[in-house]
């Protein structure tokens, strides 16, 4: 038998402070909780880093 092997992929969700569209998008060196991060595409407000987190799959 062997064992399934687990990877951990890493991702960011930022939130625009004005319409509240989210994004999910993979994480990057650099991502802190609550700092602005870009504009927001649909309103033009800014994007705030909500959630970092990580999902686990098995291979």
């Amino acid at each position: 038998m062997f064992k399934k092997k687990k990877i951990t992929l890493e991702y960011t969700i930022e939130k625009c402070s004005k319409c509240g569209t989210e994004v999910k998008r993979k994480y990057s060196d650099g991502d802190v909780l609550f700092s602005r991060c870009s504009k927001c595409t649909s309103c033009d407000g800014m994007m705030m880093i909500e959630k970092i987190f990580g999902e686990t799959l098995e291979q």
